[in-house]
C-alpha cells in the first residue's frame, strides 16, 4: 500500500529533470544564481563569522569547496556556513512561503562537490527538493507562519534531504529513511525573525539535509510513515490541524509546481512581506517628487500574516529593520531606496528615520492569496501630505522581480554583480555569473570557485 512518505521517496529516487518544462529549469537556474550572489554578499557578516565557530575546518580537504569565508570544511559544515551567508541579508529569493534556494543551493554545492556532480545534476537535485516541498505544502490549507514555524527551516529540511539523496543516487528505501530522519531534524521559529538566528535556520537546514541523506546511506533508519502518521510530520506541524494524509491527495510527479510558482527574486534586502508596499511607495515618491518634509502620514494596508512576520515597528538596528514595514516606508521616502546601504545600524538609528517611523500606519486584512505565498491579494499604499493632499498608488499584486514580473537576464546580472562584488574582484564576478547562468553545461561542480 502506497503512502505519502513512500511516494515521496520513489519520486526523488527516480527523478529525471529531462522531463522538466523550460519554466522549471529556469526557476532552478535563477534560484541558484541569485542565491550564490547574495551568499557572497553576506560572507563577511558577523552572523557568518559566529556560525563558523561551530564548524570544523579541514585544511587541504577536497571533500567540499571552500566556504565563502575562505575556509575549507567538510560538506555539512560548508553548507552550514554558506547557508547562513545566503540568508543573513534577507536578500535571497522567496517561494513556497519560504526561501527554497537559500537551503537547496548551499547543500547542493557542498555535497555535489563530494560526489563530483555536474551542473545538470545540481539542477536535478534542486528540482527534486523543490517539488517535494511544493507538493507537501499543497496538503496543508493553513500557513506555517501562523503557527510560529519558519517554512524554510521546516519544509526546507525535507527538501534538502531529498536533494542530497538524489545527488547520492539513494534507492527508494534509503530515500524513505532519509526523509524520515529529516522530518525529525526540522525546526525554526518565526519569533527569531529579526535576529541572527533566522539565518541560522538556513544554515542548519542545509546541513541537516546532508546529514539525513548520509545517515540513510550508511544504514540509519527512520519510520516509513513519518509523513502521514497521526503523530508524524504533516500533523505535528499543521497550522490547520487538518492536513491531507492520504497518498492520493499527494500529487507529486503529476504537475510541475516549480514551473507554476517558480522563484521570486528580491530587489530589496528585507522581508518579502514589504516588497509590494516598497514598490508602491517608491512609485509615489518618484511620481510626486515627495520628500520627508511633505509627508504627514503614510498608510499601508497589507495581510495579517505579512504583519505577523513584520514584528518590528520601531527597529533600532539594521537586522531588526529587515522585518519592519515602518522602516521600509521611511527608507523609501528619506533615501529613495531600500538597499544594503540603508539596512545598517547607522542609518536605521538616524533621528530623521526614527521620526518617520512614527508617521507610518499599518492596517491588515485576512490573507486570501494563493497557497505559495502567505500574503493578501494585494497591498495598498497611500500618503496624506501635510497640506491634506492624498496620493494613492494602485493596488500592487506582484512585486517587481516576482515570478509574475520577472527580472531580465541583465537585471539579474546587475543584482548578482552588486552582491558578489562585495567579496570578489569584478572580473571574477563576471566570469562566475556567466558560468552559473549556464550551469547545465558545467561538467563538475568542483570547477566553481566561490572564494
Amino acid at each position: 500500500m502506497s503512502s505519502i512518505t513512500r511516494k515521496a521517496a520513489e519520486f526523488v529516487a527516480g527523478f529525471d529533470a529531462g522531463a522538466a518544462p523550460p519554466e522549471a529549469l529556469h526557476a532552478a537556474r535563477i534560484g541558484i544564481v541569485d542565491c550564490i550572489g547574495v551568499m557572497l554578499a553576506g560572507a563577511r557578516e558577523p552572523a557568518v563569522e559566529l556560525a563558523a565557530t561551530i564548524a570544523t575546518p579541514v585544511p587541504g580537504s577536497n571533500e567540499a569547496p571552500r566556504a565563502v569565508n575562505g575556509v575549507s570544511y567538510g560538506a555539512p559544515d560548508a553548507a552550514l556556513v554558506n547557508g547562513v551567508a545566503a540568508h543573513v541579508l534577507d536578500f535571497d529569493d522567496v517561494a513556497l512561503a519560504g526561501h527554497p534556494s537559500t537551503v537547496l543551493a548551499p547543500a547542493i554545492l557542498a555535497e555535489g562537490h563530494v560526489v563530483g556532480a555536474s551542473g545538470r545534476e545540481a539542477i536535478e537535485a534542486y528540482l527534486a527538493g523543490y517539488e517535494l516541498w511544493a507538493h507537501l505544502a499543497e496538503l496543508e490549507p493553513g500557513h506555517l507562519h501562523d503557527r510560529g514555524f519558519h517554512p524554510t527551516a521546516v519544509m526546507g529540511t525535507l527538501a534538502t534531504a531529498a536533494a542530497a539523496a538524489r545527488l547520492h543516487r539513494l534507492s527508494p528505501d534509503q530515500t524513505t529513511h532519509a526523509l524520515a530522519i529529516a522530518a525529525s531534524l526540522a525546526a525554526g521559529l518565526v519569533a527569531n525573525f529579526g535576529s541572527m538566528t533566522k539565518s541560522l535556520h538556513a544554515g542548519r537546514t542545509a546541513q541537516s539535509g546532508i546529514q539525513a541523506a548520509r545517515l540513510a546511506k550508511a544504514g540509519y533508519t527512520g519510520s516509513t510513515d513519518a509523513m502521514e502518521h497521526r503523530t508524524g510530520f504533516l500533523k505535528a506541524f499543521s497550522p490547520s490541524g487538518a492536513p491531507g494524509l492520504e497518498a492520493d491527495a499527494f500529487r507529486i510527479g503529476e504537475e510541475w509546481l516549480s514551473a507554476r510558482y517558480g522563484v521570486n527574486i528580491k530587489r530589496y534586502p528585507t522581508c518579502y512581506a514589504t516588497h509590494r508596499a516598497i514598490d508602491a511607495m517608491l512609485g509615489l515618491v518618484e511620481e510626486h517628487d515627495l520628500g520627508e518634509g511633505d509627508i504627514g502620514t503614510i498608510h499601508v494596508h497589507t495581510g495579517v500574516t505579512q504583519r505577523l512576520m513584520l514584528r518590528n515597528s520601531r527597529p533600532q538596528t539594521g537586522l531588526a529593520a529587515k522585518f519592519s514595514m515602518e522602516f521600509a516606508m521611511a527608507s523609501a521616502v528619506i533615501a529613495r531606496s531600500v538597499g544594503l546601504r540603508e539596512l545598517t545600524d547607522e542609518f536605521v538609528s538616524r533621528a530623521d528615520v526614527q521620526a518617520m517611523l512614527e508617521r507610518v500606519e499599518v492596517t491588515v486584512s485576512e490573507d486570501k492569496a494563493g497557497a505559495d505565498l502567505p500574503v493578501a491579494p494585494y497591498d495598498l499604499v497611500w500618503v496624506t501630505l501635510r497640506d491634506g493632499t492624498v496620493h494613492r498608488h494602485a493596488p500592487v499584486e506582484h512585486a517587481r522581480g516576482s515570478w509574475a514580473r520577472q527580472l531580465t537576464r541583465e537585471e539579474l546580472e546587475a543584482k548578482f554583480t552588486d552582491c558578489a562584488s562585495l567579496l570578489l574582484p569584478r572580473e571574477q564576478v563576471e566570469a562566475l555569473f556567466e558560468k552559473l547562468y549556464r550551469i547545465e553545461e558545467i561538467g563538475d561542480l568542483r570547477e566553481l570557485s566561490l572564494a
